[in-house]
């Protein structure tokens, strides 16, 4: 019988050092004792200071792992971090803890006032929101990975761009560096894509601002969201983006985004930061998707601004990439945040 070389023993054993210590055993991503959130299975919810006063957004925790802890910001804005459920599907079997969190206005946060949320709403807020969340969370340059999809992108560059001191990774979902850009992938490349009497019909809506009209939605969302949003029909969507988009809160979403559909016209209509990112150090992912409402090579150019960079193509995404290219996304992904973690990148 062969015996194993005693110095291939040795190196394996190396191996299995180092894989442990990234990856914690099951037993302990979910041993949630001793953890202050233990009796509400991870779920908190976190005091804010704002300029309007003190609010309180919720969070919730799933698992556990020292050097990898990952921030989920949504899109919308307004929208929930519901749709990302589909990351349960994925995140657990990479040992990656990671954090629900709805954003000040969301659904499952506080409802401030009229008055309050309007005079709140904008990057600057928002960015000091996620650095008092990322405090009471304990997350820190060792271990802070920021995911950011769609508005939630916009959100994480802009943390990054004042913060990046405290990330350990920086993931940007579905999201261009400009809005403008953006505006203009929609007017040159998608709008042309429509059936020309339907998009007659939709902008003859817009320019009358009926946006509330169910003729609006009716249409856009076959010959739109459909191609665009989520490559499925909708009554096939997944039901954490049906529940999601439901608690859409239209007080912060139409002020920041704009009314239409297909393109901005809010607060962020300027928003543009393709000249900063040259000043990103942090290790960073985009994620583009083919049939995305973003210019996929306007993201994968952003990986190449920014100094430690890798793009992530989906071939068959749209701008919810996460579900209808899912297997794509998800091994990209985990394997940024490995790399990263094991100082592979």
């Amino acid at each position: 019988m062969k015996t194993t070389p005693l110095w291939l023993c040795a190196l394996g054993a190396l191996l299995l050092q180092a894989c442990a210590a990234h990856t914690p055993a099951p037993s302990r991503y979910f041993d949630s004792s001793g953890r202050p959130d233990v009796l509400s299975g991870g779920a908190r919810r976190i005091e804010i200071s704002t300029s309007q006063g003190r609010f309180n957004v919720w969070t919730k925790r799933v698992g556990n792992n020292p050097t990898v802890k990952v921030l989920l910001l949504h899109g919308g804005p307004g929208s929930t971090s519901e749709y990302f459920e589909a990351f349960d599907s994925y995140f657990p079997g990479a040992s990656i803890e990671y954090y629900y969190y709805d954003q000040l206005g969301s659904f499952r946060s506080d409802q401030p006032d009229d008055a309050k949320l309007a005079a709140l709403l904008g990057t600057e807020h928002y960015v000091e929101e996620v650095e008092q969340v990322r405090q009471a969370l304990g997350l820190n340059k060792d271990n802070f990975f920021l995911l950011g999809h769609s508005w939630g992108g916009i959100l994480a560059l802009e943390y990054a761009l004042k913060y990046q001191q405290n990330l350990k990774g920086l993931v940007i979902s579905n999201m261009m560096a400009s809005i403008p850009a953006y505006n203009e992938y929609a007017k040159n490349v998608l709008m042309p894509r429509m059936d020309p009497k339907v998009l007659a019909e939709v902008q003859a809506l817009e320019a009358a601002k009926d946006y509330t009209n169910p003729r609006y939605m009716e249409l856009l969302t076959p010959h739109y969201y459909e191609h665009h949003i989520l490559r499925m029909p909708s009554a096939q969507w997944p039901e954490p983006v049906v529940r999601s988009f439901s608690h859409m809160n239209p007080k912060v979403y139409v002020p920041m985004q704009g009314p239409s559909e297909m393109g901005a016209s809010g607060i962020l209509e300027k928003w543009d930061r393709t000249k900063d990112l040259g000043s990103l150090t942090v290790p960073t992912l985009t994620i583009g998707g083919q049939h995305d409402t973003m210019d996929p090579k306007h993201m994968e150019w952003m990986a190449g601004q920014v100094r430690h960079g890798r793009y992530l193509y989906c071939p068959q995404g749209s701008h919810m990439s996460m579900y209808d290219d899912q297997r794509t996304y998800f091994a990209g992904l985990v394997r940024f945040i490995q790399d990263v973690d094991a100082g592979r990148f």
